[in-house]
């Protein structure tokens, strides 16, 4: 038999998981002690490799990729829902979050989070253009983003929010182009996302690298309540997967 209804019970709950819905990608502190990856779960992607900070600087800056590969980079919001998208496709070696677009080197995340640097939250993609396309990764990208959106991304706020393709050649550039023209065909709205060319992407600190797979109750709850999905289904229709 079920058990009766209990008002005050259920206030409480909600209660609960509203307050941790509030719970934003600007408001995470460092762990003091990450968990390790399961037994069973999948091979954690390649991490990239970080060299020393700059003088003063918190993080490094991404080494060039190897011969035979190249990158990516994109600004989609939080960068801990970003990783994912990449990291399951064919072709993609590393997915790594950090900062780019703005004007101190080697920031940190409280800096960048203050909205004072000009950084981008991003993500960086070294990938093998023999078996996965630029243009592939371009749709990944929009179909996981609300590149209508002006003052940042679903429930976060802020420059340090904002969507941006960052291009490293005139064939990113033109490639970028088509794909955000196709993009505002395919939604019938103008696309605020801007194209800029690419500067130095500056490595995030340990903790938010596949934060998604360290912290997956509290990623989990984060992109429920600040409606992601939600969003994403309106713009775009339901998932591919």
């Amino acid at each position: 038999m079920p058990h009766p209804y209990r008002p005050r019970a259920l206030a409480a709950s909600v209660a609960t998981l509203f307050a941790l819905s509030l719970l934003a990608c600007s408001s995470v502190s460092e762990p003091s002690d990450p968990p390790a990856q399961r037994a069973g779960d999948p091979p954690a992607p390649r991490a990239e490799a970080q060299p020393e900070p700059p003088a003063g600087g918190a993080t490094a800056a991404a080494s060039p990729v190897a011969e035979g590969e190249a990158a990516a980079i994109f600004a989609g919001g939080c960068f801990w829902c970003m990783e994912h998208p990449f990291e399951e496709l064919e072709g993609v070696l590393s997915v790594t979050s950090g900062y780019t677009g703005g004007e101190v080197a080697g920031p940190s995340y409280e800096e960048v989070s203050s909205g004072r640097t000009g950084h981008a939250e991003a993500v960086r993609i070294v990938y093998r253009p023999d078996v996965i396309s630029y243009e592939r990764l371009l749709e990944v990208f929009w179909r996981n983003v609300d590149p209508t959106q002006r003052d940042g991304q679903f429930c976060d706020h802020g420059t340090q929010y904002r969507t941006g393709v960052f291009v490293a050649s005139d064939e990113e550039r033109r490639l970028a182009e088509a794909s955000k023209a196709a993009a505002a065909e395919t939604l019938g709205r103008a696309i605020v996302t801007e194209i800029t060319d690419a500067g130095p992407f500056w490595i995030a600190e340990d903790y938010h690298q596949d934060y998604y797979r360290t912290h997956p109750v509290r990623y989990r709850t984060y992109r429920l309540g600040c409606g992601r999905d939600r969003r994403l289904e309106a713009l775009w229709g339901p998932a591919d997967h």
